[in-house]
């Protein structure tokens, strides 16, 4: 019942966020306010409804380990959109024509940072982490991947092959970032910079959500397989390159410190000072 509790709890908030937003269309400082509203409620409702199910202080999610985990995470986050879209580019596929719109950005800004919080919340911080007590890290992490790529099915300019590049390239990415660190933190930060420098920074689709308004004016062109077409580059293969890579880093990683569960092994614990100290 505590999977089903947490659920709710964050879920709520996650709803009544994005209805907000959705409701102040238009207003790019209301859509920050309340996008960065949502990711501070989110997180404290998570600390609260985790401390009343589980009766332990939720260390994945410390403030002492946010700083410098949230910093890694948004340079890997940052880092790897920008290597994507210098590919894209080199192949002629990247066109930048005019300067975009800083309100948009702004807006983005809010809007990224709530859907990255709630949704590591949700993920990983709820389903991946329950459920990988249950059966084990390595399929927790395949069937709580498949699920978030799914979840992608909804968006605007979905496609079959962008939802499932996003199981593989975010879905078990963010899992084993998880896994390596034991904490959320290095994986909102890489989940919120990828999505922000996609949209807020280059100008492009992001998951299939419709236009983004960035820095600037951008758009792409060429094969699917390299652009992501109407998906966004989340559905080109440098994308799902480079979370292969990133995700193997992370588990190699995981592996070293002995962070890995295997399946039904009910009584596993992860170290309470794991998020701490790592």
């Amino acid at each position: 019942m505590r999977l089903v509790w947490q659920l709710l709890a964050v879920a709520a908030v996650a709803l009544v966020g994005s209805n907000a937003v959705n409701a102040v269309d238009g207003s790019p400082w209301l859509t920050l306010t309340i996008g960065l509203a949502t990711a501070v409620l989110a997180t404290f409702t998570y600390v609260w409804v985790v401390r009343r199910t589980e009766h332990r202080p939720p260390v994945e999610v410390s403030r002492r380990a946010a700083p410098g985990a949230l910093t890694r995470g948004l340079l890997i986050g940052f880092a790897m959109c920008a290597a994507v879209i210098a590919n894209i580019w080199f192949l002629g596929d990247y066109h930048v024509h005019g300067r975009g719109s800083v309100t948009g950005t702004l807006a983005l800004l809010g809007f990224m940072a709530a859907a990255a919080v709630t949704e590591e919340l949700i993920f990983r911080g709820i389903l991946f982490r329950i459920i990988e007590e249950k059966i084990g890290t390595w399929f927790a992490m395949v069937l709580t991947g498949v699920l978030f790529g799914a979840s992608h099915l909804l968006n605007k300019d979905a496609t079959v092959w962008g939802a499932a590049c996003i199981a593989v390239e975010a879905g078990f990415m963010l899992a084993a970032a998880y896994v390596a660190t034991r904490n959320l933190w290095v994986g909102i930060g890489v989940h919120f910079a990828w999505n922000f420098a996609l949209g807020g920074i280059f100008g492009l689709e992001v998951s299939g959500n419709g236009t983004s308004k960035g820095l600037v004016d951008a758009t792409t062109s060429g094969g699917t397989l390299v652009s992501g077409g109407t998906f966004g580059p989340e559905a080109s293969v440098y994308t799902l390159l480079g979370g292969v890579i990133i995700t193997a880093a992370f588990m190699w990683l995981a592996g070293r410190r002995g962070h890995i569960l295997p399946m039904r092994r009910r009584d596993a614990q992860v170290p309470a000072n794991a998020t701490l100290a790592k």
